[in-house]
């Protein structure tokens, strides 16, 4: 079932090009933290996540020569994209894949597009704490800045200190045409 958007006022706060150069800012603190670590997993939260680590992951191997590196989706979910609660309680859909998953010794990077309140970020935290990583890095393109819970990013692309009832949008290839980050500012209910 598709989700409809509300309408309102939109904004494109960064282009694609302007979020290339983000993206490989964000590679090289991440590089910066995985200096000497020789076990990487690179963990994307589905949807939106998920080509955020690939494009994470692809600036690493080129720019870093990060090699042998574990790459991985959670799905999990509790807010849709116009920030409607989907379910009261944060929802992982563990791959039967992952059931066996040893990161015993592994640096993880959890990658997602907004830490909105933190709640997705905790449970993927939470769910990989349990395979034992030796350590595990949180990072986001998009920081909204009014998390609810103890968690935090560890690398940040762009801080946006936005209105609540304001909507940022990440545009992600494949899910959208283009890479970029809107504002959507919703009309005011009548």
């Amino acid at each position: 079932m598709p989700m409809s958007t509300p309408e309102g006022r939109r904004t494109c706060l960064y282009s694609s090009a302007q979020l290339d150069v983000v993206v490989s800012d964000m590679a090289r603190q991440a590089a910066g933290l995985m200096t000497g670590r020789t076990q990487v997993a690179i963990v994307g939260i589905l949807r939106r996540g998920a080509p955020l680590a690939d494009r994470l992951h692809t600036s690493l191997l080129r720019d870093y020569r990060l090699a042998d590196c574990v790459r991985l989706d959670l799905q999990i979910k509790r807010y849709a994209d116009d920030l409607t609660l989907l379910h009261p309680e944060t929802r992982l859909t563990e791959n039967p894949a992952h059931a066996t998953l040893d990161l015993a010794g592994y640096t993880v990077l959890v990658v997602d597009d907004v830490m909105y309140r933190g709640h997705s970020m905790l449970r993927a935290v939470e769910y990989l704490a349990a395979r034992q990583p030796a350590e595990i890095r949180t990072v986001v393109l998009v920081d909204r800045g009014v998390e609810k819970l103890p968690v935090r990013a560890d690398i940040v692309g762009v801080r946006l200190d936005v209105a609540p009832s304001d909507i940022i949008e990440c545009n992600v290839p494949p899910y959208e045409n283009s890479f970029r980050i809107d504002l959507l500012q919703p009309l005011a209910s009548a």
